[in-house]
């Protein structure tokens, strides 16, 4: 019975991170309010309880044969950014990114599990590749979707405390809502507003130390909810982030679809991408919501992305069907298929720093 009743819990845990299926679309909300993706029709899955019976039945996923490549991290140069952007995997989709003089935080998760019930639910395999405390000063944090591994509320909470003030939030629309209900300092509204809600294709402006910093978020195809009761309840998508010296695109979660073209007609041509490779097994299963690495490679040639770096993996064990160490090992297969060296679309270790020149390869 309590095994029973621990899988049970999984299974909503891991339910509420990758999705029982998405919902038709064919419009941005539909008659209820919730928000809709925009090319996808696609019917409500039955088969969740079905995969969840399957890798329990099969103990899945498997453990990794080899760790996740971890080091630590170089605080002199995350505290004094060189080149002429700066990138620091933190781990899963957890990213540290530097322009401009601005610290730049992407989906920030330092919480143990992955879930609204741990100690069940997805669990942390590395420790965040930058502590908490060794973070420099962060003048921006931007959330991709709802998502347990992707908004963590502790985090946020911590954020939003931080010494000389809070940073401020870039979040889809509804997400400041419940910022404004869990996250004491918020201001979603009037002069001192530092949660900002954005629509797809909405843009802002942040100012560098030398020039603006241009905040575009941008449709993507995934869902959202942090319970059973609030499904798309709010939005999702990515970040581009453009800057004269460099442009940077962040994908958070998402499957491909013809989004990821539309991106590419308005922005393509990034400096660099930040994408997903990881959270893609059962395909018949996750196809709808998550790429796998080939669909990586593919999302990094239609944006004509100059440079890739692989994000979403290795980091938090039980997400999927499989192992934490499963995805660099499909994306290099996907690269070779592909042509694409490893200086194009490579690999971080956690807590390892990158810097970047706009014309030149990445420096060590």
């Amino acid at each position: 019975m309590n095994r029973l009743l621990k899988s049970s819990t999984w299974a909503l845990c891991i339910s509420l991170l990758i999705g029982a299926g998405l919902a038709s679309a064919a419009s941005q909300q539909d008659a209820a309010g919730r928000f809709q993706n925009r090319y996808a029709d696609l019917s409500q899955s039955k088969g969740f309880l079905s995969w969840q019976w399957t890798r329990l039945s099969e103990g899945l996923p498997k453990p990794p044969q080899v760790a996740t490549p971890v080091v630590a991290p170089d605080l002199k140069r995350i505290h004094a950014p060189q080149g002429d952007a700066q990138f620091t995997w933190i781990g899963h989709a957890s990213v540290l990114y530097q322009i401009d003089g601005r610290h730049l935080l992407f989906d920030p998760v330092y919480a143990e599990y992955a879930s609204p019930v741990p100690p069940l639910g997805p669990k942390r395999a590395q420790a965040p590749g930058i502590p908490f405390e060794d973070l420099p000063h962060i003048d921006a944090v931007f959330i991709s979707h709802n998502h347990y591994d992707h908004l963590d509320l502790e985090t946020v909470r911590r954020l939003m405390r931080q010494k000389k003030g809070p940073p401020v939030f870039y979040v889809p629309l509804g997400v400041d809502h419940w910022f404004a209900a869990h996250v004491p300092g918020s201001q979603i509204t009037g002069q001192h507003r530092n949660v900002i809600a954005m629509d797809w294709d909405e843009h802002a402006q942040l100012s560098g130390q030398q020039s603006p910093i241009d905040i575009h978020f941008l449709a993507v195809q995934h869902w959202a909810a942090r319970s059973p009761f609030d499904r798309n309840e709010t939005l999702w998508g990515s970040w581009a982030i453009e800057h004269p010296r460099f442009r940077f695109w962040f994908s958070g979660d998402f499957a491909y679809s013809k989004d990821i073209e539309d991106i590419a007609r308005a922005h393509g041509g990034f400096d660099l991408a930040a994408i997903a490779i990881g959270v893609y097994e059962p395909r018949w299963f996750m196809r709808r919501a998550h790429v796998d690495p080939a669909e990586s490679v593919l999302t990094y040639r239609t944006l004509r992305a100059r440079q890739a770096i692989g994000i979403h993996w290795g980091t938090f064990d039980g997400l999927s069907d499989e192992s934490l160490d499963q995805p660099p090992r499909d994306l290099a297969l996907a690269k070779d298929s592909a042509g694409i060296s490893d200086a194009q679309f490579m690999l971080l270790a956690v807590g390892e720093t990158r810097s970047f020149k706009r014309s030149q390869d990445p420096s060590d």
